[in-house]
């Protein structure tokens, strides 16, 4: 009986691991994306409409990071932080999950409201 009560738990805890994982991994239908450093949006585009470019972005710190929009994708392509976390992230595709680098104060998602 405990045995049978510890399996359909595990069983349940897999399932919404699942479901929550393939929420956070779907791709995003939106377009609209915008970058934004210490709670300031810097810039916004539409990446079905944007030509491919890169965006140079400097931090408080003296550092920077390099943005670059290339066939309908944005990414962080270089920075001067640490961790790389930001780099590492590869391009935007998810609604739940932006790109962020946390020691520039620099987030990229997509922009909210849009549908």
């Amino acid at each position: 009986m405990r045995n049978r009560k510890l399996l359909i738990a595990v069983a349940l805890i897999f399932l919404v691991s699942v479901c929550l994982s393939v929420c956070i991994l779907r791709h995003s239908d939106r377009r609209t994306v915008e970058i934004v450093q210490d709670g300031a949006v810097l810039y916004t585009f539409d990446l079905n409409r944007a030509e491919d470019q890169e965006i140079r972005v400097p931090a408080a710190d003296g550092g920077n990071n390099l943005i670059v929009i290339s066939g309908g994708t944005i990414c962080i392509a270089e920075a001067d932080c640490p961790d790389q976390t930001c780099v590492k992230m590869g391009e935007l595709k998810s609604d739940y999950l932006p790109i962020v680098c946390l020691p520039h104060k620099l987030i990229v998602r997509f922009a909210e409201g849009e549908a």
